[in-house]
């Protein structure tokens, strides 16, 4: 019932000509602070024209080894990825290094330091920048992650609400009630509009109130088709603590309790949506039985990765979202920080 995280690709973006175009950028800049260094003796001119011929080798090279390499080096994770990285870059420049300083030596320039000296200086350079683009980058690859995380959200979570079996059985409800009991089906009309509403709004940021509010709606929606065979169980606190979440967190999770655990079953079940609070943290608890038969479907009806990614976006890796058997029982838990303000 659980989706496993897709990762996301990460090399290709040096294949793009706008990151080309960056990395140009960033190693001129090098070029210009070396060329600007106190201490130069030699004419400023000359030696970034050197500089700028040597930087612009070294970063398009090592650009064009990770552009080749790129479906091998993306299978690995994020930390050896970035030593792999610094590797190659680190070849690169050694090997641009001597040929700079077997051409140099070759046309009359008199070099002050050993060739070990000045591979060696030359690749604390390449360190010291290799470090500071790769931390650029990240907070660019993570801004895109972000947006991304968030049009995937908006687009899954309407898709969710507007998927034929949901919306057909909603509005044949809303039929149903019609005739006998006109109010409870315009009530059920603003619960399948609220529904819609927040989908469009589910990249946004929520709080632990609006998010119980909103699963009430849907269940209650369900509640009229199901009938006794959905029962819901909601253990709260007396007084909900207002904890930040992303939008369409918590209706996912029991949408996919009712779709695999209470649906399939024959007799129903019961249903339970827990809030346990503590000084540090909140968790969310949401229980479901599993049916005798499990039903033969693909997906699980709620992008639990995608939930995770917001989370992490939201509160780093104080939030985890977790979903397995226990006891029996398919469990869903959902655990947030609180700030200082809200304990």
């Amino acid at each position: 019932m659980d989706e496993q995280p897709q990762k996301l690709p990460v090399l290709p973006a040096f294949c793009q000509a706008g990151t080309v175009l960056w990395a140009i950028l960033l190693a001129q800049a090098v070029a210009v602070l070396l060329a600007l260094a106190p201490g130069v003796t030699e004419d400023r001119w000359l030696r970034l024209g050197f500089s700028s011929l040597f930087v612009q080798w070294v970063s398009l090279l090592t650009i064009a080894l990770l552009c080749l390499l790129r479906r091998r080096l993306d299978a690995l994770p994020a930390n050896r990825l970035g030593l792999v990285v610094l590797l190659l870059l680190f070849i690169v420049t050694s090997l641009v290094s001597l040929a700079a300083w077997s051409t140099l030596t070759r046309v009359g320039w008199e070099p002050r330091v050993p060739p070990g000296l000045f591979i060696l200086h030359n690749l604390a350079i390449a360190a010291v920048v290799g470090v500071i683009g790769m931390m650029i980058f990240s907070m660019h690859l993570e801004r895109s992650q972000r947006v991304a995380a968030q049009s995937r959200a908006e687009l899954d979570a309407l898709q969710a609400r507007i998927r034929p079996h949901f919306l057909f059985n909603s509005l044949n409800t809303v039929a149903g009630l019609i005739p006998g009991h006109p109010r409870e089906a315009e009530t059920a009309l603003l619960d399948l509009s609220s529904l819609f509403r927040a989908a469009l709004h589910a990249g946004e940021q929520s709080t632990l109130r609006e998010e119980i509010e909103l699963t009430r709606q849907y269940l209650a929606l369900e509640q009229w088709r199901l009938a006794e065979r959905l029962t819901v169980d909601w253990q709260l606190p007396d007084q909900l603590p207002e904890v930040a979440m992303p939008a369409l967190t918590l209706q996912p999770l029991v949408e996919n309790a009712v779709r695999h655990g209470i649906e399939p079953s024959r007799d129903g079940g019961c249903l339970r949506v827990s809030v346990q609070a503590s000084a540090r943290s909140l968790t969310l608890l949401v229980e479901n039985p599993m049916p005798e038969e499990p039903a033969r479907r693909t997906g699980n009806g709620v992008a639990l990765d995608n939930i995770r990614q917001r989370l992490t976006l939201l509160h780093g890796d104080q939030a985890r979202l977790t979903a397995g058997l226990v006891d029996g029982r398919y469990r869903a838990k959902l655990v947030l920080p609180r700030n200082r303000e809200e304990a």
